[in-house]
């Protein structure tokens, strides 16, 4: 299972190599060594909230989305996020995520 500093630092790495940045030209338009982005993007270090908030900023995304990485995840809790996920849903999007997921598996 891999731990929430690794989720994001995977998610960080994900969204980066998205925008064809790599680390040391990402690590330059946030202002940190470029060792510390390695070692963040690897999961060995967290970042500060001002190091987030200019992540973020330079990779054109919210904060929150540095933490939507449920797609890394496997077994329950993957199983658990979908569940989240339709318990919030309405009828109409019920019928859609239905078709998407017929049209998918078929």
């Amino acid at each position: 299972m891999n731990t929430t500093k690794q989720l994001l630092g995977a998610r960080i790495k994900e969204l980066r190599k998205a925008r064809r940045l790599t680390q040391e030209q990402l690590s330059e338009k946030i202002n940190i060594d470029p060792k510390h982005l390695s070692r963040i993007e690897v999961g060995k270090s967290y970042p500060s909230l001002d190091t987030l908030e200019r992540i973020a900023r330079e990779l054109g995304v919210e904060i929150k989305e540095l933490f939507e990485f449920m797609h890394h995840v496997g077994g329950k809790e993957l199983k658990d996020g979908i569940k989240r996920l339709l318990k919030e849903a309405d009828e109409v999007k019920l019928r859609l995520i239905l078709k998407i997921i017929k049209t998918i598996v078929h």
